[in-house]
């Protein structure tokens, strides 16, 4: 049976939403990601951004400088998180079975639903429209008789592009794109290709067995076979999350144990807030430090017992914490934490005590009050 599957992946999502919530944004170049004065990056930049050379993981000093008149708007996860849930809603609405890739993308299977593939193009603009429509976002979508084709036709002509790739033309349309083109082909992989002499993805389909095998291994294999437009892997349904985090960035390394305690302290609490919301539990929380010469390190605890209390986890972080600051005495870059093992409602606290009694129904009604009128609108004096 030839396969339908539709790859969908929304356009300038952090921007579009940013946009929605403010409409004077349109047509403006916009870059999500925080004030250029700070060490971050760009997290997402609206198209007249793009035009400037700007692209996300650019510093944001370096998106100023080259587009002095961007506006600079911070990150507001809860925003996307929100829009991505309704997004993944519609698509299940729609496909007999969805396998999202991140927040804003998502592989569907439509062979039951489209068994003449020409009929595809048809259910693929009604599902663009609904976007449009339902969400007020803006999808591209490529349509193919296998995965890696469709994700590629989904990029080919953005923003809101639909591309149907038909059965027997996978390697035909894919032959003259470059070779970073095809999913996989990264910078060093790129510079690999480059040194064989493959420019183009067809380049890359013509290679040698052995030649693509020698450098690259199976890996090498793998991507000689899509590049034919050859891909037999299945569109999985999502499982549950395994793990949720947070990260950030210092503006200036630093060894303050003060600040590194309010930082941990504040990431632990949103996401106490984020199992909240989800109704789950974990027992594993990892520390993670990146230090002034970029090396990162992690470490791990388990947890007594599962747990979805920011107290608890703040606890065993700031023992993490305190270990690598007495291993090393570099300043730190970045910290993060995450929480992993996760499990649903029904596991069982130490429900005797009052003291988590009272800290459970204390982190609950700051977890209502923020979801009700923004995230930090009431924070804990330890994070502040």
């Amino acid at each position: 049976m030839i396969r339908c599957i539709f790859h969908v992946d929304l356009d300038a999502f952090f921007v579009s939403v940013e946009q929605l919530h403010d409409p004077s944004l349109k047509g403006k170049p916009v870059i999500v990601g925080g004030h250029p004065g700070t060490r971050g990056v760009v997290a997402a930049a609206s198209y007249e951004a793009r035009s400037h050379g700007v692209h996300s993981a650019m510093p944001l000093v370096q998106a100023q400088r080259l587009c002095p008149r961007a506006i600079f708007v911070p990150t507001h996860f809860g925003r996307y998180v929100e829009a991505s849930g309704r997004f993944m809603e519609l698509l299940d609405s729609m496909a007999p079975v969805t396998e999202p890739l991140s927040l804003d993308e998502a592989f569907l299977d439509m062979t039951d639903v489209c068994p003449d593939f020409k009929e595809s193009r048809e259910y693929a603009q009604s599902l663009k429209q609904r976007v449009r429509d339902e969400l007020g976002l803006v999808a591209s979508v490529g349509v193919a008789p296998c995965k890696i084709v469709a994700k590629v036709a989904s990029d080919y002509d953005k923003p809101d592009g639909l591309v149907l790739v038909l059965p027997g033309e996978e390697a035909a349309f894919l032959a003259g794109l470059p070779a970073g083109k095809l999913p996989g082909v990264g910078p060093k992989t790129g510079q690999i290709l480059r040194e064989l002499g493959v420019e183009t993805i067809g380049q890359l389909a013509a290679l040698s067995p052995g030649a693509a095998h020698l450098r690259l291994g199976r890996y090498g294999d793998l991507l000689r076979q899509h590049a034919q437009g050859i891909d037999n892997s299945k569109v999985e349904p999502r499982g549950e999350a395994k793990s949720m985090s947070r990260e950030t960035t210092f503006q200036t390394d630093t060894r303050d144990v003060s600040l590194l305690h309010k930082t941990l302290r504040s990431m632990c609490e949103h996401l106490a807030r984020d199992l909240h919301s989800h109704k789950k539990r974990a027992a594993t929380v990892t520390l993670k430090l990146r230090y002034e010469d970029f090396q990162t390190v992690t470490r791990q605890s388990s947890l007594r017992e599962q747990s979805d209390m920011a107290g608890t986890f703040f606890d065993a972080a700031s023992a993490l914490l305190w270990h690598l600051l007495s291993a090393n005495e570099q300043r730190i870059r970045l910290i993060g934490v995450r929480v992993s093992r996760l499990s649903g409602p029904e596991c069982q606290l130490d429900m005797f005590s009052p003291e988590v009694q009272r800290t459970q129904n204390l982190e609950q009604a700051i977890a209502r009050i923020n979801r009700r009128f923004g995230e930090g609108a009431i924070r804990t004096g330890r994070s502040i």
